[in-house]
């Protein structure tokens, strides 16, 4: 527990060392740096866990961070069962997707290869410092810090126009979200004069319900910009723009889990508020949907994938939104383990294809990259729901729950389950099955991955099945293992009503019916030797994401730009800069007419001295 400052402090380390010496370091050397510091803080976050789970928690305080007036926050941080939970999913999946790098970058020189390594360490440092921060400031830091590194890593490969604008894009829209964030902080700080979680927590009785209600409100919008929910999901499938691993880092044990994990931090203040919680529930029920019939007709595999993240992180706030919190977090773990799976398989069929990312262009791959093939295979199962993966058991928690609170949230849910196994059993067919339908070159250059990029993929396909085991449903005999871990820190649901357990069993039978015909009908309608990818209709609308992009740029962008044009050609070059000039040309024009005066005749000095004496006279006269 002494050392967990290491923690964080050794990924800081990665990214100093490749950062400054990027120009000197070699590619094996920036790769070893770089996925051995992860790889040491996975031990020692592994070590912190266990202490924890034996009963060691711990707030450590280091230094005074910010101490005025009344205002004193400590650079601390807290070690507890929900820190070190997230610490190890963060270290153990960053550490496999570091190890993925070394393979799937070797293409990069030596100093893009060392930056890259960089800006990963430094993300990783980032989202380290979020979870252990003991108060919301030092959160906030962790919190500005992973926003940073998505703009940095989404825009790695710069001298492409349209991947700045995607880091842009993932840029300013996380910003509006963080200031709902800091406002909540300010107002935290307001009223209570501290922002440290335990102090937050037990004086929250002397919030009202308006303080309350407007903090949670805040701190939601705060969660809507990092965990990409309605109405600022957008920019994460537009960071597909970075390299796969970093989409992967993003999407399974970094950026997109903030919002889950500040909103399950905070659970004491939510349950304090049921239209936040509502709110919450209601948000994650649309984004699950509208998300996930988005990806039912996209082409790019990593957009289908991009787009499945946000429909899971509906799932994650809809749980939240119920009171589920502890079911949430779970669904944050099996899906790191089955997300961050599909991404890597995504990224070794890239890079089996060429650097292809169009599913209609592949086709037959199964027998080409068997290992990849087979792992991506076990996570469309997950992410699907099949039963007894991870995903059916953190999934099949969240739809009992949401079932004992509201039962149309409950169907509509499930709808957007049978949704998930659509599109995923889509992509797996036209991806995996059928003819090749790229070119002969591709074929020519189809290869299986390296070794470093297929052990990440085969220890993840092995969590994806078997990590939610530690809490299987009470219909097969489980325990509630995983939620009264986090009891201590997270306020525990239980459903015991006879209503919500009788569903369990129909839920299961329905599933793998569900399951089977979804198999049959895109086996059937997706004929992959005669696919070509255009739609019409209804298909085209999805496939055109519901034109919300469109309509942003209608009703927000455009606008925006209009009137930067009009303050650009006429408040800023006629009014300001006519004003600025105007000073100039009358300073000019004056220093011209009165250098007149000074003629270089002595009389007319004589002539301006008597004027000005009697100027004088005149005013001590009239003026004493």
């Amino acid at each position: 527990m002494n050392f967990i400052y290491l923690v964080p402090l050794l990924p800081l380390l990665g990214f100093l060392i490749n950062g400054l010496f990027r120009k000197s370091l070699s590619k094996s050397l920036s790769g070893i740096i770089g996925s051995g510091t992860i790889l040491a803080s996975f031990i020692i976050s592994l070590a912190v866990f266990f202490q924890v789970k034996a009963g060691a928690t711990a707030v450590i305080s280091y230094f005074d961070f910010i101490n005025v007036g009344s205002v004193h926050i400590n650079f601390a941080f807290q070690v507890d069962q929900l820190s070190s939970l997230f610490l190890l999913i963060i270290t153990g999946i960053g550490f496999l997707i570091h190890v993925y790098s070394t393979s799937y970058m070797h293409e990069e020189d030596s100093k893009d290869f060392a930056k890259y390594f960089a800006y990963l360490n430094l993300f990783v440092f980032s989202m380290l410092l979020l979870v252990l921060g003991a108060n919301y400031v030092i959160m906030f830091i962790g919190w500005e810090g992973v926003g940073l590194c998505s703009y940095l890593l989404i825009g790695y490969w710069f001298k492409n126009d349209n991947y700045n604008s995607a880091a842009k894009k993932a840029f300013v829209m996380n910003r509006i979200g963080d200031l709902g964030f800091l406002l909540a902080v300010f107002w935290i700080l307001k009223r209570l004069g501290t922002s440290d979680y335990h102090e937050v927590f037990a004086n929250v009785s002397k919030l009202s319900a308006k303080d309350i209600g407007g903090i949670t409100l805040l701190l939601f919008v705060g969660a809507t910009g990092k965990s990409a929910q309605i109405p600022l999901y957008t920019w994460l499938p537009d960071a597909m723009a970075g390299p796969t691993p970093v989409s992967a880092l993003i999407h399974a044990a970094t950026m997109v889990t903030a919002g889950v994990y500040m909103i399950v931090r905070s659970n004491v203040l939510f349950s304090l508020a049921p239209c936040t919680m509502e709110l919450i529930a209601v948000i994650g029920l649309i984004t699950l949907l509208l998300a996930g019939s988005i990806a039912l007709f996209q082409n790019d595999i990593k957009k289908v994938l991009a787009y499945s993240t946000v429909s899971q992180l509906g799932y994650m706030f809809l749980a939240l939104g119920v009171g589920a919190y502890s079911t949430g977090v779970f669904h944050v773990m099996t899906h790191a383990f089955f997300k961050a799976l599909l991404f890597l398989g995504a990224g070794s069929v890239i890079h089996a294809m060429g650097g292809e990312q169009d599913i209609t262009k592949m086709g037959g791959l199964r027998k080409k990259i068997p290992v990849t093939y087979f792992t991506f295979l076990l996570g469309t199962l997950a992410i699907a729901g099949f039963p007894f993966t991870s995903g059916f058991i953190s999934k099949d928690e969240i739809l009992m729950n949401v079932y004992a609170h509201n039962k149309l949230y409950f169907y509509l849910a499930f709808a957007g389950a049978l949704m998930t196994a659509f599109y995923m059993f889509r992509l797996l067919i036209l991806t995996f099955f059928g003819s090749f339908r790229g070119t002969h070159e591709q074929e020519h250059h189809l290869h299986e991955s390296p070794k470093a990029m297929t052990i990440p993929l085969i220890i993840l396909a092995i969590l994806s099945v078997a990590g939610g085991w530690i809490q299987l449903p009470p219909m097969f005999g489980g325990h509630p293992n995983f939620s009264n871990f986090l009891e201590p820190v997270v306020k525990t649901v239980e459903h015991t009503e006879a209503s919500v357990t009788a569903m369990e069993w129909p839920l299961f039978i329905a599933t793998i019916i569900g399951l089977a015909l979804i198999w049959f009908f895109t086996n059937k309608n997706y004929n992959v030797d005669k696919f070509d990818g255009e739609y019409t209709g209804f298909k085209k609308v999805l496939a055109n994401k519901w034109y919300v992009d469109e309509i942003y740029d209608a009703i927000i962008v455009k606008p925006i730009q209009a009137i930067g044009k009009f303050f650009n050609d006429v408040v800023e070059k006629n009014i300001i800069d006519g004003f600025v000039n105007g000073v100039g040309k009358a300073v000019n024009y004056g220093s011209r007419q009165i250098r007149l005066l000074q003629s270089g005749q002595v009389g007319a000095y004589v002539l301006l001295m008597v004027i000005g004496m009697l100027v004088l006279f005149i005013i001590q006269l009239f003026f004493k």
